[in-house]
């Protein structure tokens, strides 16, 4: 899947935005990734009281590919309340690289990188092999 549409992502991840939860911070957030079998998943941030238990759009749009179908991101695109691009969270960063893997896309302020550039050295599953 080489010929990814990151305007139809980048306004997917718009519209999801529109949509956050955000009365505290009022930092809206929403993304947008594409599957490997072609679905468009997305999911925007919601806020809570209890601040620490927010739900960042990433979260949301990873829980949304679990529910309707699973498979893999290939590309995400994340945006702010002004419609640019959002480098994720460090949690959020984790859930990409598990749902994604080392070549998944992310467009940045600095243009489209692999998660390996986005997180280095990531730990996952491979880190996991072999204990119990």
């Amino acid at each position: 899947m080489t010929d990814i549409d990151w305007d139809a992502l980048h306004d997917e991840a718009v519209t999801v935005m529109r949509r956050a939860y955000a009365p505290y911070s009022r930092y809206r957030v929403g993304a947008a990734g594409l599957t490997d079998d072609g679905r468009v998943v997305v999911g925007c941030n919601v806020e809570n009281a209890a601040y620490g238990v927010a739900l960042c759009a990433e979260c949301g749009m990873v829980s949304s590919l679990h529910a309707t179908g699973g498979g893999r991101l290939v590309a995400v695109a994340c945006v702010n309340g002004d419609e640019l691009p959002v480098m994720p969270c460090g949690r959020c960063r984790q859930l990409l690289w598990e749902n994604g893997g080392p070549t998944m896309l992310l467009r940045t302020a600095r243009g489209v990188v692999p998660m390996t550039e986005v997180l280095p050295d990531a730990f996952d599953d491979g880190d996991l092999a072999g204990r119990s």
